[in-house]
């Protein structure tokens, strides 16, 4: 069987791929799915893909299948652990976040102000794959992010380092992070130019460039890169990407990606007028919230207490949940475990949902009571 694209998404707890065929044609149509496993631990990523074009082939009842052209996404490396560091929490501390979020990064530590020697201990013990330095708006305040960068090169890490502040400290990152550092600097615009403007796009772009460069690490993927047509993008990032084009068709649009490990809400909206009034805080155009405590394989019992273990019970009578939730494996193999996955995956899409939206909160002053948005989704 010959298709157009097959596209592949590799995991951290899964590989999936997927088959179109007729894109050249009006009548373009998604052919199949297949899974499997993720295969870092056997030493190969390139195992589970094949698997999982094998399970592609027996749902569809065919020997083999050729392809035109190849895609890939991943997060098989463990994704792109960042940490970022901002001057201000609210300001530029949070738009150095959201670009890191929105690029598919997965945040493992912000601080704003000057690094503090417990900081600095946290950044050595998380070992990040990228590290977002931001700080101060375009000619504004430049002394915290220039000390921050030059603690972050005493301890003497490896890791690439993206710098995002102030324009007037570029030179002086480039001084700070020269060759003997080790460390590969890249040099973008500020997220935070101006107060309340937010400028992500520019920052984001170069950490999905820099993912590529990481991922290459996972056991056999530079010959997945060798398979593929175009970059090897990080799986929240790819979709976005989707979510971005969908907003083009549909409008304002909602992407749920409820996946083994967390549970990642996309969206792409412009906020109503009468949001846009109230709000407190500058929000992106293009939005991702992670939630690392709603995987329904690795998180699968926070999720069954989020739910109740008595609930669900009685929700789902005529399973066996004891003896489903020690032996489930991250891929459904019969009915009852796809009728348990099913309820983790409502349960873990409610729950992300509810944490992404935005809130109207009411403050009281010497005026009364005003009515103000904290986030515009």
């Amino acid at each position: 069987m010959n298709i157009d694209v097959l596209v592949a998404e590799i995991g951290s707890t899964t590989t999936v791929v997927n088959a179109f065929r007729g894109l050249d044609s009006d009548s373009p149509e998604f052919f199949g799915q297949g899974q499997a496993a993720t295969s870092v631990l056997e030493g190969d990523v390139r195992i589970g893909l094949q698997e999982a074009i094998e399970d592609l082939c027996l749902q569809k009842g065919i020997d083999s299948i050729r392809y035109d052209h190849m895609l890939a996404t991943s997060s098989a490396a463990g994704g792109l652990k960042m940490t970022v560091h901002g001057l201000v929490y609210d300001m530029t501390a949070r738009a150095a976040r959201e670009a890191a979020l929105g690029a598919g990064g997965i945040i493992h530590y912000v601080t704003a102000g000057r690094l503090r020697r417990t900081d600095l201990q946290k950044i050595k013990d998380i070992r990040p794959n990228l590290i977002l330095i931001a700080g101060g708006v375009d000619y504004g305040e430049r002394d915290t992010a220039v000390y921050n960068a030059e603690m972050i090169r005493s301890l003497e890490l490896s890791t690439p380092v993206i710098y995002a502040g102030n324009v007037e400290n570029q030179d002086e990152m480039r001084l700070i992070f020269d060759e003997k550092s080790g460390q590969r600097l890249y040099v973008v615009e500020n997220v935070y130019p101006r107060i309340d403007d937010l400028n992500v796009e520019p920052a984001r772009k170069v950490i999905q460039d820099a993912f590529e460069d990481h991922i290459i690490h996972a056991p056999g993927m530079e010959h997945v890169r060798d398979m593929v047509d175009g970059p090897i993008i990080p799986t929240p990032g790819a979709v976005m990407e989707c979510t971005r084009v969908l907003h083009e068709c549909l409008g304002n649009v909602v992407t749920l990606d409820v996946g083994g490990a967390t549970t990642d809400v996309h969206s792409v909206s412009e906020e109503s007028e009468q949001v846009a009034r109230i709000l407190i805080q500058p929000e992106p155009k293009a939005k991702r919230t992670v939630e690392g405590d709603l995987g329904v394989y690795v998180n699968m019992k926070n999720i069954v207490e989020s739910i109740g273990l008595e609930k669900l019970r009685e929700e789902l009578p005529d399973l066996d949940l004891d003896r489903i939730m020690e032996e489930y494996k991250a891929i459904p193999k019969n009915e009852e475990e796809k009728r348990f996955v099913e309820r983790l995956t409502l349960q873990a899409v409610l729950s992300s949902v509810e944490r992404h939206a935005g809130k109207i909160r009411y403050i009281y002053g010497p005026s009364g009571r005003s009515t103000v948005a904290e986030g515009k989704d």
